[in-house]
């Protein structure tokens, strides 16, 4: 998933965009509303992480701008504001779910693994392919109930696959949900982690074929 994080705290912007990063996720960071409408009408990203008190807009207002242009990115709210009228509030506005700080990483992280779920119409937390089996909790991926390390980018890359299993997945696609803006990542990155997968996966009845010109498919072969 490609996130776009609103946070103005100078502490917490980045220490939450590293911590998101190292879950796997591309993250954008954006200090104030202003940057944030900036990014949000040059990328497509998956879910928006706001905050609601930001130095330029309120974060409502905010909210209020993207939903009536018609934007209906996912945005969960992160935010000190923890009275039922700040909650109410913040879902009328147009958001899709509502954290209150301080919170914990955990929590937050099942909260956005949630909506990678809806995003690829997965309701289990819990991808299986043949004989892999991928948490999507613990982020721990298993063949034959041996883990099965891989980096953070070619665990990613394979949960996409696999959660497409059978579809095409471009390289844009991959690119544009692994790389964040300020990330040196290309068409020729992917290249390089799906040629890493393929000898990871080597002698499993599961084959990553190249869809030329256009990306690639994780296949099941018959045993």
């Amino acid at each position: 998933m490609r996130l776009l994080l609103i946070e103005d705290d100078v502490s917490l912007g980045p220490a939450l965009q590293e911590y998101l990063m190292s879950q796997g996720y591309a993250v954008d960071l954006q200090a104030d509303g202003t940057g944030g409408l900036g990014a949000l009408s040059a990328v497509e990203y998956e879910l928006v992480i706001l905050d609601l008190n930001l130095p330029d807009i309120s974060g409502l207002d905010w909210l209020r701008t993207i939903r009536q242009k018609g934007m209906a990115v996912p945005v969960l709210i992160l935010t000190a504001r923890d009275e039922l009228e700040d909650r109410v509030a913040g879902l009328d506005a147009g958001a899709d779910d509502y954290v209150v700080k301080p919170f914990e990483l955990a929590e937050l992280a099942a909260r956005i693994r949630a909506f990678a779920r809806r995003s690829v119409g997965q309701a289990q937390s819990v991808l299986e392919v043949g004989p892999l089996l991928f948490d999507m909790v613990s982020r721990e991926l298993r063949v034959h109930d041996q883990r099965l390390a891989l980096s953070v980018r070619e665990l990613s890359v394979l949960e996409m696959l696999m959660a497409r299993v059978g579809k095409v997945v471009t390289k844009q696609q991959i690119v544009a949900s692994l790389s964040a803006n300020d990330a040196d990542f290309s068409e020729n990155a992917v290249e390089v982690y799906v040629y890493r997968l393929r000898k990871r996966l080597e002698g499993l009845p599961l084959q990553i074929q190249t869809v030329r010109g256009f990306g690639y498919s994780l296949e099941l072969q018959s045993e």
